[in-house]
């Protein structure tokens, strides 16, 4: 399993838009067999940044995922509406 943080801080004028498409972007990723998790979450004290949440049942998921349609359109959709470049961690399990 692999688990990816991706931190976005979009424009003010563009929240409620990169939310809409970020959430359809989630939808249709959570119906991908190598996807075990794909959430959105907004940070409490700004409302501008966002956390993405994926978790990635195998090591070939992620590429995958980035190949499909619903993520190439969620991609050129959101990149003019980015304050900052959006930035990744992963983690792995510890066991």
């Amino acid at each position: 399993m692999l688990i990816v943080h991706v931190h976005i801080q979009v424009l003010p004028e563009h929240r409620d838009a990169f939310i809409a498409a970020s959430l359809a972007n989630a939808r249709a990723s959570r119906e991908e067999p190598g996807i075990a998790q794909f959430d959105l979450f907004q940070q409490s004290d700004d409302p501008n940044r966002f956390l993405l949440i994926e978790a990635y049942r195998t090591p070939d998921a992620p590429a995958a995922h980035k190949a499909t349609p619903h993520y190439a359109t969620w991609r050129d959709t959101v990149a003019p509406m980015m304050a900052t470049p959006r930035t990744s961690t992963k983690f792995a399990p510890v066991r």
